[in-house]
Order: C-alpha cells, then sequence, then structure tokens
C-alpha cells in the first residue's frame, strides 16, 4: 500500500525540481548593449591593429549584429522550452494533487511531506499488525482438538478445566456429525481419565494421546460374534428375525444375508413375514429366485407370525439350516404394531434378533434401535446405507445405546455388498 506514493515522495525529496528565471526585455537590451559593446571593443582594438576601409567596417558590423539576433533568437527558443517544461511539472503536480488528494508545492512543503511520511510509516504499521493478527488467526483454525490437547499437555499438566475447555471443539464436532449424546459423554469420560493429572514424558505424549482417543472409542463400540461360525457351531436349526420401520432396507438385507450364507455353504429358507406392506413378498419372491433359495409365503393380511411357524416347519423337514424372517416395517412409536412383533418372537423363537436401520438418518436411527431394543430385546443391527453415510455417528451410537453389537453394515446395491462390521475398520475410517 502507498508504494507508488512513496517512490514519488522519495524522488521529489532527493531531486527537487528548479526552474530557470526567465529573462526580461531589460536584460535583452542589456545583453545585447554588452555584446556591441564588445564588438566595439574589438573594433578598437582591430582599429589599433589594422585600418580597415568603410565598406569593411560596415560589413562586420552586420554581422556582429545579426549574430546578436541569432543568439537573442536562441535565448527566446530557450525559454519557450522552460515554460513549456514548467508547464508540464504544473500539470503533473496538479495530476499527483488529485489522484492521492496532496497539496502543491509551497513554503510549508517541507513539513507536509515530513508529516504525510509518517502517516504512511503508521499505515505501514497498521497493516503488518493487521496481517500478523490474521495469520494467527489462520493458525488458531489450522489447530485442532487433537494439536490443541498435545501443545497443552506440553507446556504444562493437563488440568479438568483446561480439558473441558479443549474438548468442546471435538465435543461438538461429535454431535454435529450424529453421535448420541451418551456416547460424547463416554468419550469424555474415557479422554480424561486417561490425560488429565498425568505426568506424561515429552516424548511420548503425541501418542499417548492417539492411544486414549483410540481406546476412548472403542470404549463405546462392541465386537460382533463372527456369524458365520454361529451359526455353524449350533446343533439343529439356526432362525434369524429381522425387524425395523418402513423403507430402511431390512428386505434387501435378509437376501444379502441369505447369499452370503448359500456362499458359505449354509443352506437357508426365507420366509415373507411382511404380510402387510403391497408388494412386499413378490419383492422377497423375486430375490429368492435371483439367489436361487427357496421360500415360504401366504396371502397379503395373513398372520405374519404363522408364515414364520410354516417356514421353520419347512426347514425341519428339508433339513435346512438357517431360517430368515422377514417382517412387515413398523413405527416404533405405534404400541399395537410392537406387541404383533412380540407374537412373532413368541412363536419362532428366534436365535438372533436382528434390528435394520438407516445410519444416514443419524439420530432417528439410534432412538429407534434402543425402542426396538426395549421393547422385544434385540441382539444386533445390521446399518444400511453405511457407504453413503458421510457423518457416521450412528454407528458409534447403536452399539453403546443398546449395548448389542453391529454385526453388518450395508455398503451398495448388490448381493456381495454386506460388510462384517470390526472396530478396528472404524479407526481406520476415522485415521485412527
Amino acid at each position: 500500500m502507498f508504494d507508488s506514493l512513496r517512490k514519488k515522495f522519495s524522488v521529489w525529496l532527493k531531486k527537487p525540481i528548479k526552474t530557470k528565471e526567465k529573462p526580461t526585455k531589460k536584460s535583452k537590451e542589456k545583453q545585447t548593449g554588452e555584446i556591441r559593446k564588445k564588438g566595439k571593443k574589438t573594433e578598437k582594438k582591430i582599429e589599433t591593429r589594422e585600418i580597415e576601409t568603410p565598406l569593411e567596417l560596415k560589413q562586420e558590423a552586420e554581422l556582429q549584429e545579426k549574430n546578436v539576433e541569432l543568439e537573442i533568437k536562441e535565448e527566446d527558443e530557450e525559454e519557450v522550452k522552460i515554460e513549456e517544461k514548467t508547464e508540464e511539472i504544473k500539470e503533473q503536480t496538479a495530476k499527483e494533487k488529485k489522484k492521492f488528494k496532496f497539496w502543491s508545492f509551497g513554503k510549508k512543503e517541507e513539513k507536509k511531506i515530513q508529516d504525510l511520511k509518517e502517516d504512511i510509516e503508521k499505515e505501514s504499521e497498521k497493516e503488518v499488525k493487521i496481517e500478523e493478527k490474521l495469520d494467527a488467526e489462520v493458525k488458531e483454525e489450522k489447530e485442532n482438538f487433537f494439536s490443541k490437547l498435545i501443545k497443552k499437555i506440553k507446556s504444562s499438566e493437563l488440568t479438568q478445566k483446561a480439558f473441558d475447555e479443549i474438548f468442546q471443539e471435538l465435543e461438538i464436532t461429535l454431535l454435529e456429525n450424529n453421535t448420541a449424546l451418551q456416547v460424547v459423554d463416554k468419550i469424555k469420560s474415557s479422554l480424561s481419565t486417561d490425560l488429565v493429572g498425568k505426568d506424561i514424558k515429552r516424548d511420548k505424549i503425541e501418542s499417548t494421546v492417539i492411544a486414549s482417543l483410540k481406546n476412548s472409542i472403542l470404549s463405546v463400540l462392541i465386537e460382533p460374534p463372527n456369524l458365520i461360525e454361529q451359526i455353524k457351531s449350533k446343533t439343529g436349526l439356526f432362525v434369524i428375525l429381522f425387524f425395523g420401520i418402513n423403507g430402511s432396507g431390512k428386505t434387501t438385507s435378509v437376501a444379502k444375508l441369505a447369499y452370503l450364507l448359500k456362499q458359505q455353504n449354509i443352506s437357508v429358507v426365507l420366509a415373507a413375514g411382511d404380510t402387510f406392506r403391497a408388494a412386499a413378498i413378490d419383492q422377497l419372491e423375486a430375490h429368492a429366485n435371483k439367489i436361487k433359495v427357496p421360500i415360504i409365503k401366504s396371502n397379503y393380511g395373513a398372520d405374519p407370525a404363522s408364515v414364520a411357524f410354516d417356514a421353520i416347519k419347512y426347514a425341519n423337514q428339508h433339513k435346512i439350516k438357517c431360517v430368515l424372517i422377514d417382517t412387515a416395517g413398523r413405527m416404533y412409536t405405534k404400541s399395537n404394531l410392537m406387541k404383533e412383533m412380540e407374537k412373532i418372537v413368541r412363536i419362532s423363537k428366534p436365535d438372533l434378533k436382528i434390528f435394520v436401520g438407516e445410519s444416514i438418518t443419524g439420530n432417528d436411527v439410534i432412538s429407534q434401535s434402543q425402542t426396538f431394543n426395549d421393547t422385544i430385546g434385540i441382539d444386533g443391527s445390521i446399518l444400511t446405507k453405511s457407504d453413503i453415510d458421510e457423518k457416521g455417528g450412528a454407528i458409534l451410537s447403536v452399539s453403546y445405546v443398546t449395548k448389542k453389537p453391529i454385526y453388518y453394515l450395508g455398503v451398495g446395491q448388490s448381493y456381495s455388498d454386506l460388510k462384517p462390521f470390526t472396530k478396528s475398520e472404524v479407526l481406520k475410517n476415522l485415521g485412527l
């Protein structure tokens, strides 16, 4: 800022412009007289040296007069150039005055220039301070919860008050990403226990903080058992009951698991227990035909508990290892529908009760899983559409609020897009 102005002042101060005094008419006459006098002296001097004829004297006088006129003409031209230069300087000064709102040169110019220089220096200092402040703010923004925590521990022993202040950033981040409040509190408590008031060696601060953060996240997750081994290890029939709200991807998840079991050489039969939703039976039957597994179905409006009973009977008769029972989607806030689910549970006596929910619904899926667990007691969960869940808070929360593991994550549309849930995969996705 003000670079061009500063340069101009420098030029003005170091190279002041001087104007030549304009010759007056009297000075011209004086100069002409001097030249003529000089000519007469020359003539006189010549006369003492050599006698010239009148004609020669006249010619010499005319020559001297022409020389004088020529010198006067050259001086006039020089005056014109000086005047033009002066006007040019005045115009330039006027332009600068208009551009920078500066004053014209005068007797007090030196003081004004000095004052302006001081103003420029103050403005420059102000700019530097603003830039330093902005740099500090940018640097502060770049510092995240992790770097702030390490910096604080390096400077002094971490107090509970300092930890609470630093943790606020992580707390807000977790809540914004659909993490349940009780999960946030658990992570905070775990971190606080590991770090507050601890004497940590300077060369181990970073690794200690990372390890503590990992442990705090792992503390809210439950590693699920291997479902394939669980099914194979049981003697006789293994029954899995699926439930959740409408549109959660429940029927598709049933088909995906059936495909997975078949790939593991586990025989399976599907039970179309959703006798309420239009086309639900047709949808499951289409899946059964594609993956080539049998399906037990009834008419729309039939008792879903009876469909489950028939499927179990069919499996026992045909020595099929696993029965997967689909049910109608129901809102977890409807008590009568939840009671109907209790009847299905009582008749089918499932080995596993699996809640299916969409991870992208965030806090809503957490409430759903908690209500279903309180009503019928779930054994685990499958979270669908996890591949498009950018926040991931539901994955951290469902296990903790239900105290039951997440078995699988739905990560796509094909039958093979059912990914086993593991704690290590969560840490990897979190960059830990």
